[in-house]
């Protein structure tokens, strides 16, 4: 007895001594961690130890990346039981489990789980950020391990889903805030109904539904695809167990994923030249991401406006609040089923619809799919489950179809033969016709083609660059990219490169060959910006330079192709920060003080102080840009005009813009000026206040747009209550009075009242008193209103109201 004591001490002094000279990756039943002291993993990628996340004073055991700041926390311990002092001990008993002990009051905190005694158990760190407990040097079976009981990050090597051997549920679940680890209110879990699927809840209601697996990736994570070549993946599916395997370009690469506590899922990878996390995916990114947003039997698509519409063979549940755009009620069918008289007609580019109903099968083929389902009178749908090397598997639905957005799947919808037509007979008779045209037409058809080629592509071109001559010295100087490098650039304009969509055309996303990235605006063939607007805007942003304009890089006018070539803003635009309930948490108050001066600065530029006196005319938040910095960047001038010198105001007959945005004088008499500009400011400064779009603003019982409300609340010496309340805990009240003010003066509805710009940006910048501002326009309540055009659309688009654009 007197020997194995003599034996445990020499051991517990030795264990001290090595604790002290080596940073060690784990602990024994002879040793101890306490506060203060840490564990290392082999390689020195991550840290466990005692922690105060933010603000807290608490004291918690966690795993981080070594040496990053700031303190990147990846797991934690005692989640619901902060420690109140530095007393906490961490150990390791002769049973296996790690116990965190208040040393104060020797009471445990916290405890591992163990189903299976160990014999010489051992605490571990591994290199990929897995604390792991094992019987002595057996490296091939785990007694317990942290990666069981995933805290808010997902890391390459754990897994989400059902264990069919341990029973154990494997989630993420969101913290309660940055100084509170606790268990948030969001969990990303695989629902194992029906065909399991991923998806994001608040407690048992799901917000957002990132689809099932189909082979490549989660069915509803499109967006993943931007990155995909930046960000190889590969996963393992099976029996409701997804295996996340995470494989970076580079070994060094690090990455992880979150759930956020506002109800995000994000993927981050750590930059070595900037020193910060990157967002390389985020979800919900927009409308369409919320769980059946546009109801059953529909589509959410991005563009064009309204974004929801009815599948084919589909109207309306309640045409009125559709129209009013209300669509959660969703659609029903035209024409009821009728089972032997049914056919199946195609949808393609969409994500599958919730499958939690669904029946599914992992061998049959899609011929063998549609027979069973054609069988089945109730089955009401049907696709492949796996879309690799050609497609296989086979899955139905038997009831509505929820949750349908674009994506990358087909789908064949059960329809009535009377809402599909006869429409083999139709190809038929389409291939005779084409047929017979080429037979007769092929030999005019090769010769024609030659001198096609040469007046689409070298006319053009000679015209443009002769142009260029004919114009004055001080006139564009812009690079001419080739086509080639575009289309190589955008990886020939796929749509997993698509950042948006709108009137004029798409957005695509790139990288030239040395690296730098770029945004590609492509005019559409029946674009809404015509040809005068493109050289307009190409004209006029190649001889502005500052910080708070989106940089043109350069153009390419070839073929029947127009691009314009920007440098890539990364957070995209204004709109989708303050309209979207979870990213608006992102700009507290200074960041949305710093944009609204951004703005105001950029716009000073272009009326006083570039070479050019120009008028943008369709300012509006989603033509706001932000930087990384969240610095604003005003864009999209292919609308905007120049004036000479001493030229105060000009008029048009093809009035155009976007409802919300149009001053009274604009909208009715087609005149247009610096003040117009100044009114769109005013209210986009009223919209980044309060987190509210002018256009959809509504006070129950009263017909006041966001403009009458401010003012109302003025006049009632109750303007802070317009602030967001996101930010009213950030927000400097001073500031915010200051911003309502000015915005109410911008949106006066005589433009000799308003302030010019460089007036808004003296008042933004010092404390002296501001004029009392005057009715807005478009104040419902005042007797002779100015009123707007019944003909304008409410689409958020760039719009037409006397003439088509």
């Amino acid at each position: 007895m007197e020997k194995l004591k003599m034996l445990w001490s020499w051991s517990f002094l030795f264990s001290l001594i090595l604790r002290t000279s080596t940073s060690l990756d784990n602990i024994t039943v002879f040793q101890s961690l306490s506060d203060g002291e840490t564990l290392i993993s082999h390689e020195g990628i991550f840290e466990l130890g005692f922690f105060s996340p933010g603000n807290s004073k608490g004291r918690y055991v966690g795993i981080w990346y070594h040496n990053m700041s700031p303190l990147t926390v990846v797991w934690v311990a005692n989640r619901e039981t902060a420690l109140n002092d530095t007393s906490g001990v961490l150990k390791v008993t002769h049973q296996g489990l790690v116990l965190l002990v208040n040393g104060t009051s020797n009471s445990t905190v916290w405890s591992s789980t163990m189903s299976i005694k160990a014999e010489n158990p051992v605490a571990q760190l591994l290199v990929s950020g897995n604390l792991v407990v094992k019987d002595g040097h057996n490296e091939e079976n785990f007694l317990w391990q942290s990666f069981d009981f995933l805290g808010d990050t997902f890391l390459p090597g754990s897994k989400i889903g059902w264990d069919p051997v341990t029973g154990i549920e494997r989630t993420l679940t969101s913290s309660k805030s940055a100084d509170d680890p606790g268990h948030g209110d969001f969990k990303f879990r695989i629902d194992p109904r029906g065909y399991p699927q991923a998806v994001l809840t608040n407690g048992t209601v799901i917000m957002v539904r990132v689809g099932p697996w189909n082979g490549l990736m989660f069915s509803g994570a499109t967006i993943y695809l931007r990155y995909s070549k930046l960000l190889p993946t590969d996963y393992d599916f099976i029996d409701k167990e997804l295996i996340c395997k995470l494989q970076p370009l580079h070994a060094y690469s690090v990455i992880r994923s979150v759930v956020t506590p506002w109800g995000g899922v994000q993927l981050l990878h750590w930059s070595r030249q900037t020193s910060s996390w990157e967002t390389f995916l985020s979800l919900p990114e927009g409308e369409c991401d919320k769980y059946a947003h546009c109801g059953a039997n529909s589509v959410c698509r991005v563009t064009p406006a309204p974004i929801c519409t009815c599948l084919e063979g589909f109207v309306p549940k309640y045409s009125r609040k559709w129209k009013d755009m209300y669509w959660s009620d969703g659609c029903v069918r035209i024409t009821p089923l009728s089972c032997s008289k049914d056919g199946f007609k195609k949808h393609s580019g969409v994500v599958l619809p919730d499958t939690s109903t669904s029946w599914h099968n992992m061998t049959m083929n899609l011929q063998e799919c549609e027979a069973l389902c054609r069988k089945n009178c109730s089955c009401t749908a049907y696709s492949n489950l796996d879309v690799r090397g050609g497609g296989s598997g086979c899955i139905l639905w038997f009831h509505d179809l929820i949750d349908m957005r674009q994506g990358g799947q087909d789908l064949y919808i059960r329809l009535p033969m009377s809402e599909l037509g006869d429409e083999s007979n139709k190809k038929k008779l389409v291939g005779m016709i084409v047929g017979s045209i080429l037979f007769f037409m092929s030999m005019m058809f090769g010769l024609v083609l030659c001198l096609w080629r040469k007046k689409l592509e070298e006319p053009e071109i000679f015209w443009w660059k002769q142009r260029a001559h004919e114009r004055e010295k001080d006139d564009m100087d812009l690079p001419m990219f080739d086509l080639s490098t575009i289309v190589y650039a955008t990886n020939y304009f796929s749509s997993d490169n698509k950042l948006g969509e709108g009137g004029f055309g798409s957005v695509y996303k790139g990288a030239l060959e040395n690296g730098t990235e770029i945004a590609v605006k492509r005019l559409s063939i029946d674009s809404e910006q015509g040809l005068d607007e493109f050289k307009n805007e190409v004209q006029l942003i190649a001889k502005l330079q500052h910080r708070n304009l989106v940089k043109l890089l350069g153009c390419c006018i070839q073929r029947k192709e127009k691009l314009l070539i920007y440098e890539l803003v990364p957070n995209r635009s204004l709109d989708t920060f303050i309209f979207d309930d979870s990213r608006r948490k992102l700009l507290d108050w200074a960041k949305r003080f710093q944009i609204i001066g951004g703005t105001a600065r950029g716009l000073v530029y272009l009326h006083q102080d570039s070479r050019l006196r120009v008028i943008h005319r369709d300012l509006k938040t989603s033509n706001i840009l932000l930087d990384k910095d969240m610095n604003a960047k005003i864009s999209d001038f292919g609308l905007a005009r120049t004036f000479a010198g001493d030229q105060t105001e000009a008029r048009t007959k093809r009035v155009m813009g976007t409802y919300g945005y149009i001053s009274p004088e604009y909208a009715v008499r087609g005149s247009f000026s610096m003040k117009s500009d100044v009114f769109a400011f005013g209210v986009i400064v009223l919209e980044i206040v309060s987190g509210k779009k002018n256009r959809e603003f509504c006070v129950p019982h009263q017909s006041l747009n966001l403009l009458g409300h401010a003012w109302e609340l003025w006049n009632e010496e109750r303007p802070l209550e317009l602030v967001d309340e996101s930010v009213r805990n950030s927000v400097i009240e001073v500031e915010a009075l200051r911003c309502i003010h000015i915005g109410l003066l911008c949106v006066q509805g005589r433009p000799e009242d308003r302030p010019n710009m460089s007036s808004v940006v003296r008042m933004l910048e010092d404390d002296k008193p501001l004029p009392k501002p005057r009715l807005p326009a478009f104040y419902s309540h005042q007797e002779e209103s100015m009123g707007r055009d019944d003909g304008v659309s409410a689409n958020e688009v760039t719009i037409s109201l006397l003439g088509a654009r």
